[in-house]
């Protein structure tokens, strides 16, 4: 038994280029590398270690949700160096149980398509407020330029980059797809002076949205729509999308680009913020079964063939992966902090199951957006409806950099 479980570790040792150890179920410990581990899985049964050779990474995750394998030290390190060695490679069982979670959580049908954020955007403002930037609650990728020092500050840059990127403008309209709890609205409000619509399918930040609307006595500034991201009811003079395209679904990208030129005025300006693959790729079953059911992760060239298709230049692609990170890594640690707090909201629904899925989740994407070898990555695609000229747009990318 030595030798063999010896050498599979020393191989996945060799390709990940980090120090870690095992201890399996019978109390045998094994290392690898020079130094101390970074981490130590340890194996409490042995379904969790048939769970890790038969499904590879993902038994292996839900075997630490279920409490049979555990994780000493350095998490995110130990989910970096699986997907290094490769563990996060699909195998055919985890294949066909992706196709088959595909086809039961399709964003289709409206219905589903609100189910699926229910489940993960309608878990509360007080859940939410404890972990995100504060007041704003952006859950969305933030911006980071040098000098930036926390999560509020790259929250505020990011909406102010978005906002220059679109030329918006006081007194303009502007509809914001997939809003989460106005965020943008309201700085937009704020600074520019912009008359916000915000559009989200998951009631719970509706109604939350609604009553902030009211409380800062702007009812007559921001409105928001509970209906569905491709129900369009108006046009506007610019459009935002952010951290919505990945919840389209395979089949429904098409649909809901649509929708997005279809909100814009002829000669309008828009911006897309996405999640995306380089390259046609599976979404991994992980993010999709216990974190986004329905979610799906477009590939770049199959966003830029839908919006040419709906008769949109793209004007601008900028990927902002490395921002992902930094943000990624402040929520997981603000998360992890606030945990007992957290707790306390609903101890039935926030349970020591919850706090590994979304552990793993915080600290897991965020190393996947720092890997230097990963193929996701956070886009943003500035379009105008119709082709821009000399006049209505500015040649250079000056304007974005100069404050």
């Amino acid at each position: 038994m030595l030798f063999p479980v010896q050498k599979l570790i020393d191989s996945l040792q060799a390709r990940c280029g980090m120090s870690f150890a095992i201890q399996l179920p019978d109390g045998k410990r094994y290392r690898t590398g020079p130094g101390d581990p970074l981490f130590r899985v340890l194996f409490r049964t042995d379904a969790a270690l048939l769970q890790a050779f038969s499904r590879g990474h993902l038994g292996m995750l839900e075997s630490y949700f279920d409490q049979s394998l555990d994780v000493e030290g350095d998490l995110g390190a130990a989910l970096a160096a699986g997907m290094l060695s490769g563990l996060d490679m699909p195998k055919t069982l985890i294949t066909a149980e992706n196709s088959i979670h595909e086809l039961r959580n399709s964003n289709r049908s409206p219905s589903q398509a609100k189910a699926n954020a229910r489940a993960h955007y309608g878990l509360g403002a007080g859940f939410y407020r404890l972990w995100l930037d504060d007041p704003l609650m952006m859950y969305t990728c933030g911006y980071w330029p040098d000098g930036t020092q926390t999560l509020e500050q790259a929250q505020h840059a990011k909406i102010d980059h978005v906002c220059r990127k679109i030329q918006l403008a006081r007194g303009e309209s502007c509809i914001d797809i997939g809003c989460g709890f106005g965020g943008f609205l309201f700085r937009a409000w704020e600074t520019l002076g912009v008359l916000g619509t915000g559009l989200n399918t998951t009631t719970e930040q509706v109604e939350w949205l609604r009553g902030e609307i009211t409380r800062r006595g702007l009812t007559d500034r921001i409105k928001v729509r509970e209906a569905d991201f491709r129900d369009v009811d108006a046009q506007y003079d610019k459009v935002v999308s952010i951290g919505v395209l990945e919840h389209a679904g395979r089949d429904q990208l098409s649909e809901v680009v649509r929708a997005h030129a279809d909100f814009l005025k002829p000669g309008g300006l828009g911006m897309l913020h996405f999640i995306g693959h380089i390259g046609q790729r599976e979404t991994d079953l992980f993010i999709r079964k216990h974190v986004f059911p329905g979610g799906w992760i477009p590939a770049l060239s199959e966003v830029i063939v839908a919006m040419e298709r709906c008769g949109l230049e793209v004007v601008d692609v900028e990927n902002l992966r490395r921002h992902y990170a930094l943000t990624l890594d402040v929520w997981a640690e603000r998360f992890e902090k606030q945990w007992a707090v957290i707790q306390a909201l609903d101890p039935q629904r926030f349970d020591e199951r919850f706090y590994r899925v979304w552990r793993v989740y915080l600290r897991g994407c965020a190393e996947m957006f720092r890997s230097s070898a990963g193929y996701t990555h956070l886009f943003q695609i500035v379009f105008s409806k119709g082709n821009i000229t000399r006049d209505n747009y500015p040649m250079s990318r000056a304007h974005l950099y100069g404050h």
